[in-house]
């Protein structure tokens, strides 16, 4: 059974008090919206290897690139700019290109203004998973559930430096319910399909994040992640799911949901920390 201690969380957030701003205490918490997710990476059906789509993802725009098949069943090339819609879907219009063969210098008069084709829409279900619809001018409309492809492991495994911005929200005293900052100290280890993220947070308290690891594309998510934390005041043995953790040039980034935190409250955060040099 876990155990859940209202000590902690109350020593949890004033020390976090004492070195770091609170944004915001009100009865009825709001979130702050969170950045957009990034779909930027190869996407496919794992059932249909040979086609796919690549999603290259500039804040609000994604452009895509199909590698795709005709009616003559060879390569076909199209290419789509779609913007984010009120929907959260991402939609524009599909072109056909054409170009000066590969082997050969490049000719820009080979190389003419694209032709409008159709439309082309991505609608994400979550961070890993979406629908891709595009419909050809006099041609078929297409609708495919496509996911990231996962193309080698990416060792998550290094010592890094960064800061957390969260949320606790649903506490049974609204004085709880808060906006928090904190920095840290973060050890990540990673071997045999498991993590461990350790975090050393400036404020004074220690939380280690470990389970196993999920991984789609360029992003990792621990679906049922063991979330312990001690402090001066007390201790925190719960539960808690990562998603989004992404391997950078410059460190790791990530988010984490805890749904029982102590005091009935509910902890949602993103964390990004850079590489520490040795």
């Amino acid at each position: 059974m876990t155990l859940l201690n209202s000590a902690w969380f109350r020593t949890r957030k004033m020390d976090m008090l004492k070195r770091f701003f609170v944004a915001l205490l009100f009865a009825g918490i709001t979130l702050p919206a969170l950045a957009t997710t990034d779909y930027s990476d190869m996407w496919f059906i794992p059932a249909e290897s040979g086609w796919g789509v690549n999603l290259t993802q500039n804040e609000n725009v994604v452009f895509m690139t199909f590698f795709i098949y005709g009616p003559d069943n060879k390569p076909t090339w199209y290419v789509a700019i779609t913007a984010l819609d009120a929907n959260g879907n991402y939609t524009g219009s599909l072109f056909s290109t054409v170009g000066t063969y590969f082997g050969a210098p490049w000719n820009p008069a080979d190389h003419p203004p694209a032709t409008l084709a159709g439309t082309a829409t991505f609608a994400p279900v979550n961070a890993y998973q979406g629908t891709l619809t595009y419909t050809l001018l006099g041609g078929p409309t297409v609708s495919k559930s496509i996911v990231r492809e996962t193309l080698v492991t990416i060792n998550l495994a290094g010592n890094y430096t960064g800061g957390q911005a969260g949320a606790y929200s649903g506490c049974d005293s609204s004085s709880g319910n808060s906006l928090y900052k904190d920095n840290f100290d973060l050890q990540v280890a990673h071997g045999s399909g498991n993590v461990i993220f350790t975090f050393a947070y400036f404020s004074g308290t220690s939380c280690t994040l470990s389970g196993a690891l999920v991984q789609d594309g360029q992003l990792y998510s621990v679906p049922a992640a063991s979330y312990q934390c001690d402090s001066d005041g007390g201790s925190l043995n719960t539960t808690a799911s990562l998603s989004e953790i992404k391997k950078t040039a410059q460190g790791i980034e990530g988010r984490f949901a805890a749904p029982s935190v102590g005091g009935g409250c509910r902890e949602d955060a993103s964390f990004s920390a850079n590489n520490l040099v040795p």
